[in-house]
């Protein structure tokens, strides 16, 4: 019997154990985002390269042309190439992002610091102006600041609709600094006399940066957006001055004389860059949990 249980305990079959697949380095990420917004992008940059006619030049004998072999996206109702606008337009819709959340950023990460090493009562009133200047629609805020400015330009655009979508970062940015405020290297750093801008850019920053990460991206999705809404108003960018935002102001005049070429392919690519920036900044904040839970 004994031997028997040997016997039957020495054929026993061993488990094989399948190694796991090791995960390739690009899952998880937008790589197909990244890439569609790399060639938008490049395209812009590289506008003088590809456009095919003047993109400001005013063809009357070919207005309101559909797309063919000469106009590959068409002309507008002032006999513009759209195919020369989107590539020389695009560059500006995305310098005024730009520019807009690097000023929204440089607001965002001041104010939301200084509160957050400021004593309780300053900290206080600080949180609370905050919070009266996020209640106020941002649209409203920014077509007044505009109006008070006078005439548009992209620099007093990008300007406008970074002073007025600094808040949510700010409340994140106080939140993360009132966290490692009191922690050894912030107060040797104070104790060794250094100043609130370097213990800012030294040790502030790199702690916080990639937890505000996904909201940078999303401001500059944020203001490209402003920015064609202000000139699909009309109280944008002037008509002559090239971006998407103003191609997309002709719609009431592509309507009426049933040019779909004229918002359809602009406004695909609005779209099309607002969606790769989403993905983009979904994917940074993912990972921002991510490495905020392993801790």
């Amino acid at each position: 019997m004994t031997n028997h249980l040997f016997e039957l305990a020495g054929n026993r079959k061993t488990e094989t154990v399948i190694p796991k697949s090791k995960k390739k380095r690009y899952q998880g990420k937008p790589v197909v985002s990244a890439a569609i917004l790399i060639f938008i992008v490049l395209g812009c940059l590289c506008a003088e390269l590809i456009m095919t006619k003047d993109p400001a030049y005013m063809d009357l004998l070919n207005y309101n042309k559909a797309p063919d072999r000469e106009f590959l996206f068409g002309t507008d109702t002032m006999g513009r190439d759209i195919f020369s606008m989107i590539w020389y337009g695009g560059r500006i819709s995305i310098l005024i992002g730009g520019l807009a959340t690097v000023i929204s950023t440089f607001i965002a990460v001041v104010v939301g610091a200084f509160s957050g090493v400021a004593p309780a009562w300053l900290d206080e009133l600080i949180m609370r102006f905050t919070e009266i200047f996020l209640s106020i629609p941002t649209l409203l805020l920014i077509i007044l600041l505009q109006a008070i400015m006078g005439n548009a330009n992209i620099l007093s655009l990008s300007f406008v609709i970074g002073v007025t979508s600094w808040t949510s970062i700010a409340k994140v940015v106080r939140t993360e600094v009132r966290q490692i405020r009191n922690s050894e290297y912030i107060i040797a750093a104070r104790c060794m006399g250094a100043g609130f801008f370097r213990i800012l850019w030294k040790h502030l920053v790199p702690n916080f940066f990639s937890s505000i990460m996904f909201m940078v991206v999303m401001n500059v999705t944020t203001a490209m957006i402003s920015e064609a809404t202000l000139s699909f108003m009309g109280i944008g960018l002037p008509i002559e001055v090239i971006t998407w935002g103003s191609m997309l102001s002709l719609s009431d005049k592509a309507l009426m004389t049933g040019s779909w070429w004229i918002i359809l392919i602009p406004g695909l690519f609005l779209i099309a860059t607002v969606l790769c920036l989403t993905n983009i900044g979904n994917a940074c904040r993912e990972q921002t949990n991510r490495k905020e839970s392993n801790f």
